[in-house]
């Protein structure tokens, strides 16, 4: 898989005339050497189901007179560029006016995407459908008649849907479509049957050519789901409302895989389908950086004219990002995350337990990872499949019932001297009532005060003590005989409501304890709030110097990397086995909001004199920049490796070679 990739969107409408009536080989690979591109996903099918190349499997749109797609893949290939080829599998809109018997439908029987035909929108297929063979036929003829170098398919993935072939089908079985659970069944074995029919249809004709199946999502918990591709695609287009934190909440989960897999944004300025939208260079610069960081390769999506000419203005912007990953692919290949934090994935256990993770609020896993690169922790997510032994502690955020598997995994970890820090719900039986872990409390009951208030025993880095709002649903708990108190709970004197409320918006501590808010015992700490979701929502900084505060306990000195970075910088060490070496990577930029929420970098400020200390027990033989392979003084004493960055910006790579 390469690292610098475009992805081409080429969604074109039938009302459109003139279609690549501009292509020209020489333009279109003066605009890839322009942007330092060496592969770029191209359409043989769009959403609006026309095919851009001659076919017997599907109609050609109907103003291009050519083979657009043959002639990219010439032109591509000339200049040693690879490339995969798109085809919307999800989406046909000329089929679904056709066979709208085909399309997904809810139990109200409503399609799904747009509302209607009077609606501008497309629709989705159910590929438990005779779409599923229109298709198939659709994927063999372009992997037989082009030299193409993988497959995307597009709008897919386990669906909900009641339309009359699932019903038929499910009643075949000798179930009833009423019965929840027997439906879910049947939408997997859907997804599965496509998977299936796919990959095969792509590996008779091609062996291991790679093939990826986006759903725009990798479910945590779902590995069975990732291992359907080749490899992934993690689609985060920071501005197109995916934000900055959920790109590496995706990748430190992929990471944990096995798998080779690269990050997805785009140079509009919002999301897919923004024709004259663009990004800062800095901002690409940033996104490619942050994928390198996180052991993915990178992608950025970009739209084609209807004409078939590729927009200079894109081009240059994007060979601004990629001149500099191109630098650095040598120090970001083969690598292996160094960690000490394991974050185990709510919507990853509520697939294990049955839950619908779909329908549940992601506030704890975002707000969990946004604590984590914030404190510039080494961390993966992890599921339930995930190999502890190599963490230091595990982290059970706000709502992680302990069940029989997870109680015989955590109990394997505690034993090889690992550490607990659970959170609200977390660390409870599944009926609720009381810890399965030794955290230091007893639990008595939810408590009815919301918000509520935590005063520490301990002092804040930035804040003298006091008592410290906390917005989320917190737990009345008491501390056990050998339970260490860290900080005790306080209520307010009531909850806001018509005849009890006081001040613009809840009512103060009424300063009185009332129980334990954070304890410590001998699996690990306990605090009695949804802390990560209340800083996911509220973004306090007395809550993530709490956190901060339990995790450097825990860690007892034993961090595998500190720094001085400011809290929007991030920082990771990637360890590259074959040539011998750690890679840590450090990044900064600030992202502001303009507009309605779309999070923006524009500036970028150097940053002076970064210390970083890293442990590492084998003898060092070299500190150095990369890619300017420029020497750092360093220090290594009783296990740690200590260096300083004197100036630098966006992303630079410390090489710290034994």
């Amino acid at each position: 898989m390469r690292f610098r990739q475009v992805h081409l969107d080429f969604h074109t409408s039938e009302a459109i005339e003139g279609i690549g009536r501009d292509f020209s080989k020489h333009q279109f690979q003066e605009m890839l050497k322009t942007g330092h591109v060496d592969s770029i996903t191209i359409f043989s099918k769009c959403h609006h189901g026309w095919a851009y190349h001659p076919t017997t499997a599907n109609q050609m749109h109907p103003h291009l007179n050519f083979d657009l797609l043959g002639a990219q893949i010439e032109a591509a290939h000339e200049i040693g560029v690879k490339t995969p080829v798109y085809l919307s599998a999800g989406l046909d809109e000329r089929l679904a006016r056709k066979h709208p018997q085909w399309l997904i439908r809810n139990q109200q029987e409503h399609i799904s995407w747009t509302a209607d035909f009077m609606t501008p929108g497309y629709h989705q297929f159910c590929m438990n459908t005779p779409y599923l063979d229109v298709l198939t036929l659709q994927v063999e003829e372009v992997v037989k008649n082009y030299d193409v170098d993988g497959i995307f398919l597009d709008i897919v993935g386990v669906r909900e849907c009641y339309c009359q072939y699932c019903v038929a089908e499910i009643r075949t079985q000798g179930s009833d479509p009423r019965n929840i659970q027997d439906m879910r069944k049947l939408w997997e074995q859907t997804y599965a049957r496509y998977a299936n029919r796919m990959n095969e249809t792509v590996h008779a004709v091609k062996p291991g050519l790679p093939v990826f199946h986006n759903s725009s999502h990798v479910d945590r918990g779902r590995r069975d789901l990732a291992h359907v591709n080749t490899h992934l695609e993690l689609e985060s287009l920071p501005t197109g409302g995916w934000g900055y934190d959920h790109f590496p909440l995706s990748a430190r989960y992929a990471q944990t895989l096995g798998m080779d897999f690269l990050g997805m944004t785009g140079k509009f300025h919002t999301s897919w389908g923004e024709f004259g939208g663009y990004k800062h260079p800095n901002a690409l610069r940033y996104e490619t950086a942050l994928s390198l960081a996180n052991g993915a390769r990178c992608s950025i999506g970009d739209q084609l004219h209807p004409f078939g000419q590729m927009d200079h203005a894109t081009y240059s912007l994007i060979g601004e990002a990629y001149r500099e990953v191109e630098a650095k692919e040598e120090w970001c290949r083969d690598t292996i995350a160094i960690t000490d934090i394991a974050l185990l994935s709510v919507e990853a256990t509520l697939w294990e337990s049955g839950g619908d993770p779909h329908n549940h609020h992601k506030h704890h896993d975002t707000g969990a990872v946004r604590v984590l690169l914030e404190g510039h922790y080494l961390f993966d997510v992890v599921d339930l499949q995930a190999d502890l032994s190599k963490y230091k502690v595990v982290i059970l955020p706000d709502a992680i019932s302990i069940t029989e598997s997870i109680k015989t995994k955590l109990t394997a970890f505690l034993a090889g001297g690992g550490k607990i820090l659970a959170t609200g719900r977390s660390g409870l039986s599944p009926d609720g009532t009381g810890f399965e872990f030794d955290l230091g409390v007893k639990f008595e009951e939810v408590s009815p005060f919301r918000p509520s208030y935590f005063r520490p025993n301990f002092e804040l880095p930035s804040l003298r003590t006091a008592s410290f709002v906390m917005y989320t649903e917190g737990q009345n708990t008491v501390p056990t005989t050998d339970g260490i108190v860290l900080g005790s709970k306080e209520n307010s004197y009531f909850n806001r409501d018509l005849f009890t409320f006081s001040s613009h918006q809840h009512t103060p501590s009424d300063l009185q304890e009332s129980g334990t808010g954070m304890a410590e015992g001998r699996d690990g700490i306990y605090i009695a709030w949804n802390v990560f979701e209340d800083y996911a929502t509220k973004g306090s900084l007395a809550v993530k110097e709490i956190i901060c505060y339990a995790l450097d306990r825990l860690l007892s000195n034993n961090k595998s990397l500190m720094t001085n970075l400011p809290a929007q910088g991030v920082t990771t060490l990637q360890m590259q086995t074959n040539s011998n070496r750690w890679v840590n990577h450090l990044l900064y930029a600030s992202p502001v909001r303009r507009g309605q929420g779309v999070e923006v970098i524009e500036d970028i400020p150097p940053l002076i004199n970064t210390e970083v200390t890293v442990a590492a027990a084998e003898q060092i033989q070299d500190v150095y920049l990369a890619p300017q392979n420029l020497s750092l003084p360093f220090s290594q004493v009783n296990g740690l490796v200590t260096y300083t960055i004197p100036q630098w910006s966006c992303h630079q790579m410390v090489v710290i070679q034994f």
